[in-house]
């Protein structure tokens, strides 16, 4: 595939996330976790489906990065490392450390979401392993390497560390939802969707390319709805929810 080519597919990809924003954010609302619904369908185990839609973009992602011809410098590893670091932790570590015992998932949404992971699997790891050439030797001092790789880091850890006092919130076979507090989630309703966005902005900045910033713009695009229909959901069913916390983004949003 030519560069022009994949180019065009991804600003393809990244104005179909751009059009579907406005119909996630205000219209529609994904049915799974808290607003899982029958009405999508037949279902699935939640941590089953959980696995099957997050593992295809590790798979994806290596398989294309190692049938690339790009001579795989120090640069392309770290790369490598960090998609791999995430979505191991995303799709094994985190839903077996789920308490979602009887939860359900649309098997739609779960098709779904292994396209859209096989898509950002396959458009990062083919440029990274194809189109992008070889990253220069100084690259990992540059200042978007440095930038980017803080954020990243920032990001993963206000991510990981929001999921697992949510995890902490509920007891084994326990259904219920509480009201989190304390750290980030004193000021937003969702800091582990906060954090995942600046991951992935993160990454694009690091990478430097099109492909990164594409999923960049889609994590946004998915977890701005996501992380507003949530703190919707707590203001309707926590009349004592904090007025003051904002969905994702402390103070802004």
């Amino acid at each position: 595939m030519s560069t022009s080519l994949f180019q065009l597919i991804i600003y393809a990809w990244m104005a179909l996330a751009l059009f579907l924003f406005p119909i996630q954010y205000g219209w529609i609302t994904a049915p799974y976790g808290r607003h899982a619904s029958k009405k999508w369908g037949p279902m699935l185990d939640n941590r089953l489906g959980w696995i099957l839609m997050e593992l295809v973009s590790p798979i994806t992602f290596a398989l294309f990065f190692f049938n690339g011809n790009n001579e795989k410098n120090m640069a392309l590893w770290v790369f490598f490392f960090l998609w791999v670091f995430h979505y191991t932790n995303r799709s094994l570590i985190y839903p077996l450390r789920t308490k979602t015992k009887g939860k359900k998932i649309p098997f739609l949404i779960v098709f779904f979401a292994i396209l859209f992971n096989s898509f950002n699997g396959w458009s990062n790891g083919f440029y990274l392993g194809s189109l992008a050439g070889a990253y220069p030797e100084n690259w990992m001092v540059s200042p978007p390497f440095l930038f980017g790789i803080s954020l990243f880091f920032t990001g993963a850890i206000i991510n990981i560390k929001s999921d697992n006092y949510l995890l902490g919130l509920r007891m084994p076979g326990e259904k219920k939802y509480s009201i989190p507090r304390g750290g980030l989630f004193k000021y937003i309703s969702c800091p582990n969707h906060f954090g995942e966005i600046l991951e992935w902005a993160g990454f694009a900045i690091l990478t430097w390319n099109i492909a990164a910033v594409a999923f960049a713009v889609w994590t946004a695009a998915n977890l701005i709805p996501r992380a507003h229909s949530h703190h919707r959901w707590y203001l309707k069913n926590f009349p004592e929810y904090p007025k003051n916390r904002k969905a994702v983004i402390p103070f802004l949003w």
